[in-house]
């Protein structure tokens, strides 16, 4: 059934040491898991390898990377990684080829600079308002997709082909361009494609380049001399702005804004039109934007002592002090003595009056001291048998949070808005929600304006009232609220929840508090790290660490109660930035063979296709920006492997069509660009509401479609002696069940199915004489000339005899 860029604070400790023999075959090594210290500056960093299979190699060594892979003209790939120094030079020690920086702190201070002038400027404008008021598609190759498209403005071909041989002959394919209808190929230019391989298994090949006449058809001879060739299509072929609406109002964004915003607009918004929304408080309260106080004591691995309060830096912890002295004595003991919040630490000393206490000692006495191990834990640098003679020294604990006192600490409610005017679970449901990653701060942006639209139209526009009259939406703006206040305040960087599941042997200290949580979406129960699949990490420390098993968040339990409680949701938009694309499942596959999750239909696929041009068109709306062809699909196929995500989770468990927006082209860019095609969160914010609204009106689309399919076989004779080739042709997206053998077609018989990954409809090459019995059911259910395959009406389905 179809259903910050920038950073300055730091990760967690990074061991070179573990870093596998330089001479190590690629790929079969053990990568380390790598991470940085909280004292390490981080920046946005360019990393290029030469084929996926690399690019899986440097997932698998747990970096933290931006969603967005980029195909270079050579056929390299160039991600970016969110890493320090220490690991840049680490990833460098592997082979990798880490290049430039593209965001570093400086930018992230502009962005909030830019955000706190921007309210100011809000806050003068409300001022002055108020004072006025007051005063008055070959043998060996074959084409799969040739597409023209624009993008602001500048034509491009995109081409994708798929070569017999491509599994082991690297070469690239040329594709030679006519210059329009009528004229000869070559004469409007050429273009390379290179193989995508992706786990060590080949594809297809592709390619964009740009042109400056649109090409009517395309031709690629492969290295054996055989030949293709494709009429080449319009991918959003819309161009220019929307039609004006005169009174549908819009662009209700004038600033980034935190979690705490956020929550606060939808809660006024519902406030505000009660007869058509309400806020929704999520079941699963978050594990609290709060840390314990921490310090730590020493400047080598042997003579670190780690100390942590016991009760939450807000709750006290803040208030401890812990003072290692030294008598000033000769051959004192070591003792621990506790005044209110104050610990002391005697350190013991030999006949010259030196302190000799090493740091498991000190470790082994505070932890003795029923006073001072009511307050707090010590332990040893990250495992170390502390043997390092410890100095004196003092230090006040601190959680290290830095948001503002208004900012509450503690578990936190998490709410959605639910727009429509029959909100009892009757009207077909849809789900969206951001900032699984914190970090990615304009995706929510995308749905505060769209519910924005929703709420403020309803009462003038016919067509946003048909949506929320037909539909029962579900918004949550900020899925990980934690996370992301994390972000905003303390570290622009940071991915996952603050959860901190890092044992007091490994990077629980201080210096790891940058690399701490679950990446929210690796954490559900579809394809998941647990189950065996790519893309997500065991370690604690890593960009894409999975948890302790799955739905253990309460960030991700939220998304599934959702799913689980409102089976009338048959559609959902997943918001993450960036790289501008859209995607949709499988999104996970096995590393050892490659083996994706289950992938949809022929039929399934064909409405994802259809759906995602309808999206797509209405982005490129606004500005112009086209999100390529190259960077719509699958995820495995167009992206990497990301285990246990909720897409996935959405599609396989609940039967929602869920799709995956990737906004922009980073974190998070300025609000506003004087580039008009840069980065830009006002443009994005605009632009993807323009989609996930028509993500909307095709679920209003399919709600209402009662037309059934009609399909006819088509035939011709094949290349083997005494056989014919068939396809299936259907006037609509439509799954297609038949039978060769003269029996009565059901839903358990064969389903017509594609070719491949990214090919179209299958040909089938059936003897001559064959009977063929089949029937077509659409995406919304409705059955081929009424035909009742298990019912009363079991005879009326197509039927002929192949010749």
């Amino acid at each position: 059934m179809l259903r910050g860029t920038t950073v300055f604070a730091a990760l967690a400790g990074l061991a070179l040491t573990t870093l596998a023999p330089l001479g190590a075959a690629a790929g079969t090594e053990a990568l380390p898991e790598l991470a940085h210290d909280a004292d390490d500056a981080v920046g946005v960093v360019e990393v290029t390898v030469p084929d996926r299979t690399e690019l899986d190699r440097l997932v698998d060594t747990g970096v933290d990377l931006d969603h967005g892979v980029r195909r270079n003209d050579d056929g390299t790939l160039t991600a970016q990684a969110i890493i320090s120094d220490a690991e840049a030079d680490a990833l460098r020690a592997r082979g990798f080829d880490v290049g430039a920086t593209v965001h570093d702190e400086g930018d992230t201070e502009a962005v909030l600079g830019e955000r706190d002038a921007a309210i100011a400027a809000a806050e003068r404008a409300n001022a002055s308002f108020a004072e006025a008021a007051d005063a008055g598609d070959a043998a060996d190759v074959k084409i799969i997709r040739a597409d023209y498209y624009t993008s602001f403005g500048v034509g491009y071909l995109s081409v994708e082909a798929k070569f017999a041989d491509g599994q082991t002959n690297p070469a690239a394919l040329t594709v030679l361009r006519d210059s329009g209808p009528g004229t000869a190929p070559g004469s409007g230019g050429s273009q390379n494609i290179t193989r995508f391989v992706d786990a060590g298994v080949y594809l297809y090949h592709r390619g964009a380049a740009q042109v400056t006449t649109r090409p009517d058809t395309v031709q690629i001879t492969s290295p054996s001399g055989d030949v293709a060739t494709a009429t080449v299509t319009d991918w959003l072929p819309i161009d220019g702005e929307e039609t004006p609406r005169p009174d549908y109002q819009r662009d209700f964004i004038t600033s980034y804004l935190t979690p705490q915003e956020l929550t606060q607009r939808i809660t006024d918004l519902a406030a505000e039109f009660p007869a058509i929304s309400e806020l929704v408080e999520l079941p699963n309260k978050t594990a609290g934007y709060q840390r314990h106080a921490q310090a730590l004591f020493g400047n080598a691995n042997q003579n670190r002592v780690g100390v942590d309060s016991r009760a939450w830096g807000q709750d006290g912890g803040n208030d401890i002090t812990v003072a290692l002295t030294s008598p000033g004595v000769a051959n004192a003991p070591l003792t621990v003595s506790v005044a209110g919040s104050a610990i002391t630490v005697a350190l013991a000393t030999d006949a010259a009056g030196t302190a000799t206490s090493t740091a498991a000692q000190v470790v082994a006495a505070i932890n003795a001291s029923p006073a001072a191990s009511a307050l707090v834990v010590a332990y040893t640098y990250r495992g170390n048998a502390g043997t390092g003679v410890v100095a004196p020294a003092t230090a006040q604990l601190d959680d290290g949070l830095n948001a503002p006192e208004s900012v509450a600490r503690g578990p936190q409610s998490v709410y959605a808005i639910r727009i429509g005017k029959v909100r009892d679970g009757s009207k077909p449901g849809v789900l969206a929600y951001a900032q699984e990653h914190a970090r990615e701060w304009v995706p929510p942006l995308v749905t505060i304006e769209t519910a924005e639209r929703l709420l403020r139209n309803y009462a003038s526009d016919p067509d946003t009232k048909k949506l929320v009259n037909n539909l029962d939406i579900w918004i949550v703006p900020t899925t990980n609220p934690d996370g992301g206040t994390y972000s905003f305040y303390d570290f622009a960087s940071q991915r996952k929840n603050l959860t901190n599941y890092c044992p007091l042997t490994g990077n629980a200290d201080v210096l790891g508090r940058n690399s701490w949580g679950v990446d929210v979406n690796r954490n559900y129960d579809e394809y998941s790290e647990f189950d065996g699949y790519s893309g997500g990490s065991t370690s604690c420390t890593s960009g894409t660490f999975s948890g302790p098993g799955e739905l253990t968040e309460p960030e991700s339990r939220n998304i599934d109660w959702i799913a689980a409680t409102n089976p009338n949701i048959g559609f959902s938009m997943n918001l993450h930035s960036s790289g501008n694309y859209f995607m949709w499942s499988p999104g996970a596959y096995r590393a050892s063979d490659r083996l994706t999750a289950p992938r949809p239909t022929l039929a399934q696929e064909t409405f994802f296709w259809g759906a995602s041009s309808r999206i797509l068109t209405e982005i490129k709306k606004y500005r112009g920006m086209s999100v390529t062809p190259a960077r719509t699909g699958p995820v495995a196929d167009v992206l990497y492997s990301a285990a246990g995500n909720s897409g996935d989770m959405l599609w396989y468990k609940y039967g929602i069509n869920a799709w995956d927006f990737e906004v922009g082209t980073s974190f998070q860019p300025p609000f506003e660009n004087e580039d008009p095609t840069g980065g830009s969160a006002h443009a994005e914010s605009q632009e993807f509401a323009n989609g996930l609204v028509e993500l909307l009106q095709i679920a209003v689309d399919h709600d209402k479609d009662h037309q059934r399919p009609t399909s006819t076989v088509k035939t011709s004779p094949s290349a083997q002696p005494g056989m014919v080739d068939v396809v299936f042709e259907i006037d609509e997206t439509a799954a297609v069940f038949y039978t060769l053998d003269g029996s009565k077609p059901t839903l358990s018989s064969t389903m017509y199915a594609s070719a491949g990954v990214r090919e179209g409809a299958e040909t089938l090459t059936v003897p001559s004489g064959t009977r063929i019995n089949w029937f077509s059911v659409d995406a919304a259910g409705n059955v081929e000339k009424n035909y009742q395959p298990d019912g009363n009406n079991g005879s009326n389905y197509n039927r002929t005899t192949v010749n």
